[in-house]
């Protein structure tokens, strides 16, 4: 058995959740931010997945960044038949003493064998704080296991 050395040839990373910044109690604020609608059959039909959702935070002592997500699965390329594959929730960051800036990545595990055709991830990020913290994020989904090598 061959083995491949190039972790390229194993996955398709795609664009999942646009660039979105939020300011706590105010826009984008624990607000849903619908993602892209992903085709798996162009992909090579993965069996797992990593939701990855890059974020740069400030915030105040002790207070949190919190993502929560949902990953939508269907036949339809509209996700008109839309079914929740899965759901939670996860606290990305939490203030340092005396606050300030902390930036790093949220990787969610998934495994979507028995997700339909088309998979969409929704986000919605939501900061503790009832003013002036500010947060940026975004997202990408990262493929592997694939019936055939990503194109």
């Amino acid at each position: 058995m061959q083995q491949i050395r190039d972790i390229g040839a194993l996955i398709s990373c795609v664009r999942a959740i646009a660039n979105t910044a939020l300011t706590a109690a105010g826009s984008g604020d624990n607000t849903e931010v619908t993602g892209s609608i992903i085709d798996r059959y162009a992909i090579g039909t993965p069996q797992s997945a990593v939701l990855a959702i890059p974020f740069t935070a400030a915030l105040d002592e002790d207070e949190t960044l919190t993502i929560s997500y949902t990953i939508n699965d269907g036949a339809e390329s509209d996700l008109g038949d839309e079914a929740e594959l899965t759901t939670g929730s996860v606290v990305a960051a939490t203030g340092p003493s005396g606050g300030g800036t902390v930036t790093g990545c949220v990787e969610i595990d998934l495994f979507i064998g028995g997700a339909g055709r088309y998979i969409r991830p929704d986000v919605t990020p939501d900061l503790s704080r009832g003013a002036t913290d500010t947060a940026a994020i975004s997202g990408i989904m990262v493929f592997g296991g694939a019936e055939r090598l990503p194109q």
